[in-house]
């Protein structure tokens, strides 16, 4: 018997929950899995390696007492620009004032402080803007050398140690993977990291270094939350198997008014191309400190499960905040409530993911239209990469959709994908075992019962890459797991 922990979600879209000091035990990573948390987080932008590997310690020892294939997400830092250290550690600017960032180390003082990163010093112009701590602080570059950026404080305030600097208007020429993602990157790796985050990508080429460096190791997901990240979405979206909409820093560089038409945007595109998309970043921010949402973030995840995203995050809610177990369970209760709206099917509808001329995608648009024809009760598919998954899951048919794979790394990485419950199991070898398997497994994991309808996609010859080219609709008995056992 499936125990409840393991059990399908009552719903499709999937939770992202970001372990941190707030839920960096076993029991309390324990309790996020009983309530609702589909995958998980690990940003290395906070603490050592040895404090992560054991959070991995504890969700993989999770996954195999509760046979429930889990996904980690490892988010590397990034090329994060910040200021230097500041004489007792802060200032205050005035509005008007002139503030200089500069290349000596010196301790920063009301008029001047380090900025460390000398390719800035090239690439800004006059004209040019600077947010400080989140755009907090607002400076316009007034003169340019080589050592020494001069501005103008349009919004002042206080100034504290290594805040960080966004650049709006540049193409800043910095590389994506800092010393220090490299680092973390290859431990991630050593880890067995499901996906590996890439920060504050600019271009296609940032991607294409991580994407070397990684292999197939890991999927490689990218952040957008750079203006110029927006310009070359498309090569970006090509070199990447999922997409994070990172609406923190990309806030912070643009317009707030500009972000929702961004985000739905890029949700569109990365559905159209069959890529996992995750929205992010202040979701439920109020739930760091209370135990309830206010409406305005209840709508807000609400809009980016209408969107169609396969994921929604949590960030400081669950690595820090005091709540962490209610901020699973109130996503989980928007998900379900609005995936229960009657109107939830045409407007998560309203992006068309027009099929690529290739069996598998018309294949997979079929089980779509059968399951919306016919009452199926679910849908099954056998994968050896996950492309089948992904091409039926990018439909957003009606009812769930089991997936069974022999390789436990794709059934972990599944975890972020929209509508999946994952299964690792072994191969099957024949068309009749395939159906049997379907029927059994869809029975154990109460996704259907006696008398239902299914659909089963997979690749003849069995257990060959790519070859999905079989769709089958079966009845379920009911009595398939009779003396049957465990399989």
């Amino acid at each position: 018997m499936v125990a409840s922990s393991v059990a399908p979600r009552g719903r499709k879209v999937r939770i992202l929950a970001t372990l941190g000091p707030a839920s960096d035990s076993r029991e309390m990573i324990r309790k996020l899995l009983e309530v609702g948390a589909d995958a998980f987080r690990i940003n290395m932008s906070h603490g050592d390696q040895a404090t992560k590997a054991e959070l991995v310690q504890h969700i993989r020892s999770l996954e195999a007492e509760f046979k429930r294939p889990t996904c980690i997400v490892f988010d590397l830092q990034g090329p994060k620009l910040r200021v230097g250290r500041f004489e007792g550690g802060s200032v205050q600017v005035e509005t008007g004032g002139r503030f200089v960032l500069d290349t000596s180390a010196a301790p920063g003082d009301t008029s001047r402080v380090e900025l460390p990163h000398p390719e800035l010093f090239e690439a800004v112009r006059e004209g040019d803007q600077l947010l400080i701590d989140d755009g907090k602080i607002r400076l316009r570059v007034a003169a340019v050398t080589a050592d020494r950026i001069e501005t103008i404080v349009e919004v002042g305030g206080k100034i504290s140690d290594n805040k960080g600097v966004n650049v709006p208007d540049v193409l800043v020429p910095i590389p994506a993977l800092t010393e220090k993602d490299r680092s973390d990157l290859q431990f991630a790796l050593e880890q067995g990291a499901d996906y590996v985050a890439l920060s504050f990508v600019q271009r296609a080429e940032d991607v294409e270094e991580a994407r070397r460096l990684i292999g197939d190791k890991a999927a490689l997901m990218v952040k957008i939350e750079k203006p110029s990240a927006i310009e070359r979405l498309e090569g970006i979206l090509h070199h990447a198997d999922a997409v994070m909409v990172a609406r923190g820093d990309l806030g912070v560089e643009l317009p707030p008014e500009a972000v929702p038409p961004l985000q739905k945007m890029i949700v569109a595109r990365a559905r159209e191309l069959g890529k996992p998309v995750v929205v992010a970043t202040q979701m439920l921010e109020s739930m760091i400190t209370s135990p309830t949402p206010t409406r305005a973030e209840v709508s807000d995840v609400a809009n980016a499960i209408y969107d169609g995203a396969d994921a929604v995050m949590l960030s400081a809610e669950s690595a820090a905040g005091e709540y962490p177990c209610p901020a699973v369970q109130m996503m989980d209760r928007i998900g379900r409530t609005v995936e229960q709206d009657p109107a939830y099917a045409a407007r998560v509808h309203f992006t068309a993911t027009p099929a690529e001329p290739t069996t598998a995608d018309a294949l997979a648009e079929s089980a779509g239209n059968i399951a919306n024809t016919v009452p199926v009760a679910a849908m099954v598919c056998y994968t050896s990469t996950g492309s089948t998954a992904r091409r039926i899951a990018r439909e957003r048919g009606p009812v769930p959709l089991l997936v069974m794979t022999a390789h436990r790394a794709v059934a972990r990485r599944m975890g972020l994908v929209w509508g999946v419950h994952a299964v690792h199991t072994r191969d099957v070898a024949s068309f009749e075992e395939m159906v049997g398997k379907a029927k059994r497994m869809v029975l154990r994991h109460k996704l259907a019962g006696g008398g239902q309808l299914i659909t089963i996609m997979a690749g003849i010859p069995f257990g060959t890459a790519g070859s999905t080219n079989v769709m089958h609709v079966a009845q379920v008995r009911g009595d398939e797991l009779d003396d049957y056992g465990v399989s």
